[in-house]
């Protein structure tokens, strides 16, 4: 088993006893795979576009689970959705594919 495939294990584990969890717990496993996420997403050459990104979303949940200002629920879902963009990401570098982006005139 790779790294990459233990810490997703490790964030749906974690999602399933997120009450066993400490707010620090909490926060530190999210930064850990925002890190993950970015840097996947830096490896496969995705750039950072404009709208919306999930990414921060969690990231926000982040900063502020420790305070208990989320839910359980909130929490737990920012981990199964942060264990989902590590797994594509992970899928995607796998396959070698290329990822491009190409500007249209307007």
């Amino acid at each position: 088993m790779t790294l990459t495939n233990s810490f997703i294990a490790e964030l749906v584990v974690d999602a399933n006893r997120i009450h066993l969890l400490d707010g620090y717990q909490r926060r530190r496993t999210l930064e850990r795979a925002i890190a993950a996420v970015r840097d996947l997403r830096e490896t496969i050459g995705m750039p950072v576009g404009p709208g919306r990104d999930r990414l921060l979303d969690i990231h926000t949940i982040a900063l502020s689970v420790e305070r208990g200002w989320q839910s359980d629920n909130d929490v737990r879902e920012a981990f199964l959705q942060a264990a989902g963009m590590i797994r594509d990401l992970h899928i995607v570098l796998a396959s070698k594919t290329k990822i491009g982006f190409v500007e249209t005139a307007e």
